[in-house]
């Protein structure tokens, strides 16, 4: 014999169960909707590298090898720069000596006159 008080309990059991059962489902839910998130998140991530990849990578090369080159010509500049005022100084110092000679020459001719 099944009484009132036995019906009662069935029905709350059987309602708990349902609610834990909504409440597990809401739960999956909102791990799913987390889980679309971090994929969109993934997935825009990986678009971009790929599109980096594909387009931003190869700018980005071109762009380093120009700036190789640049640095090349600046360097040559550079020791052309440097080999014109080394021979631009040995001219200023052999024509300073070549005047002081003149002038000590001039000084030591006065002097014996």
């Amino acid at each position: 014999v099944v009484t009132r008080d036995d019906v009662e309990e069935e029905l709350k059991a059987v309602f708990q169960f349902v609610k834990d059962k909504e409440q597990l489902l809401q739960d999956l839910h909102s791990q799913i909707e987390e889980t679309k998130k971090k994929i969109s998140e993934k997935q825009r991530e990986r678009d971009y590298w790929l599109e980096y990849k594909n387009v931003g990578s190869k700018i980005h090369a071109e762009k380093i090898s120009s700036l190789e080159k640049d640095i090349v010509e600046v360097k040559c500049e550079l020791e052309r720069t440097e080999e014109y005022y080394a021979e631009a100084l040995k001219a200023v110092k052999e024509e300073n000596q070549k005047l002081f000679d003149r002038h000590v020459k001039l000084l030591s001719e006065e002097a014996l006159k």
